[in-house]
Order: structure tokens, then sequence, then C-alpha cells
């Protein structure tokens, strides 16, 4: 299986931006951990993270024609304002996982609104890092079901 890992707007800033709700880990910590777990699963995993809309629209794009199996994003705050993501995501009909660090359903109104959640197939929130792996896990099962 090959899946791609998206993170979204301000999200290299891990470890720096509000570590009291997104802890002190960086974002190569969490690259680190979610490429130990997916070595231990006999998965492929590839990266990318920007703080474009664009560059998040195109890589969800280009999963289509890389023949990716899953998707896993945490769009940032483009979570709660990107038709563009959405629409992406429906247009590829590629499995995929929202996935947020902290809970965002516990946190300000707007956060509450996600856009992505419309074509995702699972959304887990409020599981810090492990949230990825729990992420790849359900991807696994989810695929392994279909095939």
């Amino acid at each position: 299986m090959k899946f791609l890992v998206i993170n979204g707007s301000n999200l290299n800033m891990l470890g720096i931006r509000e570590p009291d709700i997104y802890g002190r880990h960086t974002y190569d910590e969490l690259v680190r951990m979610i490429k130990a777990h997916a070595e231990e699963k006999k998965v492929e995993v590839s990266f990318m993270q920007s703080n474009h809309e664009g560059d998040l629209v195109d890589a969800i794009q280009q999963a289509f024609f890389d023949k990716v199996d899953g998707i896993i994003i945490n769009p940032g705050a483009y979570t709660h304002t990107s038709i563009a993501i959405l629409d992406a995501v429906k247009a590829v009909n590629i499995p995929t996982v929202e996935v947020h660090i902290s809970d965002v359903d516990a946190r300000e109104e707007f956060r509450k609104v996600s856009y992505i959640r419309l074509a995702a197939v699972k959304t887990i929130a409020g599981k810090g890092f492990e949230g990825y792996n729990l992420a790849m896990d359900f991807l696994i099962d989810y695929l392994g079901e279909k095939h």
C-alpha cells in the first residue's frame, strides 16, 4: 500500500506554534514517527507540507496519477475554509482520513466547521501525533476490506 501524508498551513511550525495546544515536538519528529510506523506496517509513505492552498490541491491531484491508495491529511486552517481542497479529494476519489492534532471540536466555534470532512472516510482529532498512526491503521483496514 502507498499512502500520502499531507500537512497544511503552519504545521511546519510544530514545536514552536502554541505548544500548549500542539505540543513541543517538531514537524521533523512527526515525519520520523510516521515513517517508523509505516515501516512496521509495510506501507510506503510520502509526505508533503505547504502553507499554500493550491500546493495542497496539486498534491491531492498528483496522488491520483501516482496511484496512491490512501491520503492522510491535516489541512490546518484550510480545514475550515477550503472548498478547493474538498473538491480535489472528491475528484480523485482516494480514501482520505482527516487528522487534527488538537480536538478541534473543543476549541473555537469556527474550528468546528470542516469542509474536508464531507469527503473523508474518517476524522481523527485530539489524539496528538498518534492520530496520524491511527489514520494509517484505519486506512490499512479500510482498504483491506475493499479488496
